[in-house]
């Protein structure tokens, strides 16, 4: 991928990309998942195991890992607890959103699974806090680097200030209303 060179083409690069994301009203159900976790949290402010075992389907990763193994043998009111404080974090909005992200990132680092690297905590994250949290994948740090912007190395914090930068970029330049998810969505297609 070549970088893009101005503030318009990037941001016209992002919303064409954008729009090319897979959705409910375009007869896609690939965020159905998704969707309904984010529901779940909203209603309860945690979720437990088995919403973590949907965000893992929904994220694709591979369930057979010793990870999955060890957080199956956790009681869920421990589970549960864990990504309420997480979650009351990234929803704090007298944090900045990468401080945000990296409060509530530190907050899961306990929980089997979020240890190392940023996805499955992000997919954690994102689930409780739709509009102030981002996906971390492969695809979408490809797509950030390809964009001109440092590689993130796994760090969530640095991955969401690009991406915070990102929607401040279209939101400048368009009505769009973006929230960093909107540039999450963008980066995958991007990197895809």
């Amino acid at each position: 991928m070549t970088p893009v060179p101005g503030q318009r083409d990037l941001v016209a690069a992002l919303v064409e990309a954008h729009s090319r994301y897979p959705t409910l009203e375009g007869g896609s159900f690939y965020d159905e998942v998704l969707l309904e976790v984010q529901a779940r949290t909203e209603r309860d402010g945690a979720i437990g195991k088995a919403d973590i075992g949907a965000l893992m389907l929904w994220k694709r990763l591979n369930l057979s890992t010793a990870w999955t193994r060890e957080l199956n043998e956790w009681p869920d009111r421990k589970v549960r607890a864990i990504t309420a404080e997480a979650f009351e974090l990234a929803r704090d909005t007298d944090r900045t959103i990468p401080e945000a992200a990296q409060a509530a990132r530190s907050a899961l680092l306990e929980l089997p699974g979020c240890q190392r690297g940023a996805a499955v905590a992000s997919t954690v994250l994102t689930a409780g806090a739709p509009n102030r949290m981002a996906v971390y994948d492969r695809r979408a740090v490809a797509a950030l680097v390809g964009l001109g912007f440092s590689d993130p190395a796994g760090y969530y914090s640095r991955y969401m200030a690009a991406v915070c930068e990102l929607v401040e970029k279209v939101n400048a330049t368009t009505d769009a209303g973006w929230v960093p998810r909107d540039v999450d969505k963008a980066l995958f297609v991007l990197g895809t």
